[in-house]
C-alpha cells in the first residue's frame, strides 16, 4: 500500500479546488463517439409511435429513423443499434420471418446505407419480435426453449442482415453456441468484415419491461420467464466461463446487459479480458431515471452522465443508451 502522506502536509481537496485542475486530474472521461442510439423502427412512412413505459423515447418508420440516426451523427455519435417493431401477422412458430430479406429490419439497413452510410449499424439477432411466444427461440409444444433449432434459424438471420448491409450482428439470445455458428456462417458467405457483438453476458432481469412494450412482444411472452437460457442474477463468476466461449468461437466484442446494477460484473470482465466491452443501460434503468426527473427528484441529464462515468469507471468502452442523444447535446453544449 502506497504512503499518502499526513494531514497537513497531504491535502486530496487541492486537487479540487477548481473546474481547471479538476479537469486535468480527472481520470475517466466520457465523448459522443463512445454512446450507441437505440432505435425502435416500425412499419409505415412518416409516422412515430410513443413509447408509453420509455418517457421520450419512440418508435420510427424508417425514413424518420434515418433522420434520427443523422441527428445522432451529427453530435458525434458514430453507432445505432437498430431493433425492428414485427407486425403481428408476420410472427410465427417457426419466426420464418427472421431471415426474409424483405423483412422490416433489412429494409431499415438498405435505407440506412444509401441515405447515410457513415454510421455503424448493429442489428439485434434473436427471435423474439419473430416468435408467437415472445420467446427468444424456437420452443417446443410444452413451451421449452430449444438450443440448435434456434441457433440454425439465427444463423439465417444474420445472414439475411449481412447480405442487407449490416455492420456488427449483435446476438442477445444467449442460446449455446451461436457464435461460432454464426461466424462460420458470415465467413463462408463471404462476410468476413461482419464484425459480431456478442451479448455473452446477459442476465434475466426485470429491467427489460419496457423494452418488451416497445418491440411488442410483451404480450406474447405474458408471465413466461427466460431464466433458462438468460443468466441467472445472483452469479458473477459464471460471466467470465460465457465471455470466454464467445470469444474463442469468434466475438469481436462482448456486451454485459443490464449495465447499472451489473457494474462489478463489467469490472470483473475488464480484469480478465482486453476485448472491447460493451455495455447496455437498459430500457428500464433508462425509465427510471427519466421519472425521477418528471418527479422533481434529480435532473435527468446529469444522472445519465453519472450513470455514464460510472460504466467508463467499471470498464466499459461503449455504451448502449436511450439518453444518447441528450447526453450528446449537453456535452456539446459545455465545450
Amino acid at each position: 500500500m502506497l504512503d499518502y502522506g499526513d494531514y497537513p502536509t497531504s491535502r486530496p481537496r487541492r486537487r479540487r479546488t477548481c473546474d481547471a485542475i479538476r479537469s486535468i486530474v480527472s481520470e475517466h472521461q466520457l465523448a459522443s463517439q463512445d454512446l450507441i442510439l437505440p432505435l425502435f423502427v416500425q412499419e409505415g412512412h412518416n409516422t412515430e409511435s410513443t413509447v408509453n413505459t420509455l418517457p421520450g423515447v419512440c418508435r420510427y418508420s424508417i425514413d424518420l429513423a434515418v433522420i434520427k440516426a443523422k441527428e445522432a451523427y451529427d453530435l458525434g455519435i458514430k453507432a445505432v443499434a437498430l431493433f425492428p417493431v414485427v407486425e403481428a401477422k408476420y410472427k410465427s412458430d417457426d419466426a420464418s420471418h427472421a431471415y426474409d430479406s424483405d423483412n422490416l429490419m433489412c429494409r431499415t439497413l438498405r435505407a440506412f446505407k444509401e441515405e447515410i452510410p457513415e454510421i455503424l449499424t448493429i442489428c439485434d439477432v434473436a427471435l423474439d419480435p419473430y416468435t408467437l411466444s415472445g420467446h427468444d427461440g424456437l420452443t417446443d409444444h410444452s413451451g421449452n426453449v430449444l438450443n440448435d433449432p434456434t441457433v440454425e434459424v439465427l444463423l439465417k438471420q444474420s445472414l439475411a442482415l449481412a447480405d442487407a448491409g449490416c455492420d456488427v450482428i449483435a446476438p442477445s439470445d444467449m442460446m449455446d453456441g451461436r457464435i461460432g455458428a454464426i461466424r462460420n456462417a458470415l465467413d463462408d458467405k463471404g462476410h468476413q468484415e461482419v464484425a459480431i457483438l456478442s451479448y455473452a453476458v446477459k442476465y434475466a432481469s426485470s429491467f427489460y419491461g419496457p423494452f418488451r412494450d416497445a418491440v411488442g412482444s410483451a404480450n406474447n411472452l405474458k408471465k413466461a420467464s427466460k431464466s433458462t437460457y438468460q443468466m441467472d442474477f445472483h452469479n458473477s463468476t459464471e460471466a467470465l466461463e460465457e465471455v470466454a466461449h464467445d470469444i474463442k468461437q469468434g466475438a469481436d466484442m462482448v456486451m454485459v446487459k443490464p449495465a447499472g446494477c451489473y457494474l462489478d460484473i463489467i469490472h470483473l470482465v475488464r480484469q480478465h479480458t482486453s476485448f472491447p466491452i460493451f455495455a447496455y443501460q437498459v430500457s428500464g434503468e433508462y425509465a427510471a431515471i427519466k421519472s425521477a426527473d418528471s418527479l422533481g427528484w434529480g435532473d435527468s441529464s446529469k444522472l445519465l452522465y453519472e450513470s455514464m462515468i460510472a460504466l467508463k469507471r467499471a470498464g466499459a468502452n461503449a455504451i448502449i443508451t436511450y439518453g444518447a442523444i441528450e447526453l450528446a447535446k449537453k456535452m456539446k453544449e459545455s465545450q
